[in-house]
């Protein structure tokens, strides 16, 4: 039997609870992990990733299947769950470790990620250009245990978090009928 060709994407989308849990449940999507990246810091911990002070920004690590699930849907799921326009943080976590970036893997994950995002501005849903960042990927340090899967280990504690941060009403209200841009690739190889 020919192994799978597995692959990773790296998403930061403020609270690591709320992304982690908008991956889990995709078919193709065999491990979510909750995790610091992007700073440089050595093995940070999570008071110190909070503080601000390590360039580390609160991610998620996705192992996926790409011929079940491809990036560019990744990428579609991961954008739908975040206000890719706020540059200062996520809902109402705020600071520079809940911004949010797609740290690329390789350079056909950039390149999606780059048309992705002029195909966004150019339809232009939002009043103002997506401020996710694109980054190459760095060492990704995994969260401590009781951050993963923490949606399913303290799920009160997680939907009075998620329902106060103001992320689902945005969701709810601003991506109801917007996330049609993403059924067509305008930025294709036929279209440029």
């Amino acid at each position: 039997m020919k192994d799978k060709k597995l692959e990773i994407a790296t998403f930061a989308g403020g609270c690591f609870w709320c992304t982690a849990s908008s991956f889990e449940k995709l078919d193709g999507v065999l491990d979510v992990v909750s995790g610091y990246t992007g700073g440089e810091v050595d093995h940070p911990t999570y008071e110190q990733v909070t503080s601000g002070t390590t360039g580390h920004y609160e991610a998620v690590q996705v192992t996926f299947d790409p011929e079940i699930i491809p990036f560019r849907e990744l990428l579609k799921i991961f954008l739908t769950q975040i206000d890719p326009t706020d540059a200062s943080g996520s809902f109402v976590d705020r600071g520079s470790q809940y911004r949010s970036a797609v740290f690329y893997h390789t350079i056909e994950q950039k390149l999606t990620i780059e048309k992705l995002i002029m195909q966004i501005n150019g339809a232009k849903i939002f009043n103002q250009p997506v401020a996710t960042r694109i980054l190459e990927s760095k060492k990704f340090y995994e969260a401590e245990p009781y951050h993963q899967d923490y949606h399913k280990k303290n799920p009160i504690q997680y939907r009075f978090y998620r329902a106060g941060s103001g992320r689902d009403v945005f969701i709810d209200t601003f991506w109801q009928n917007k996330v049609q841009i993403f059924d067509t690739d305008i930025c294709s190889e036929d279209n440029p």
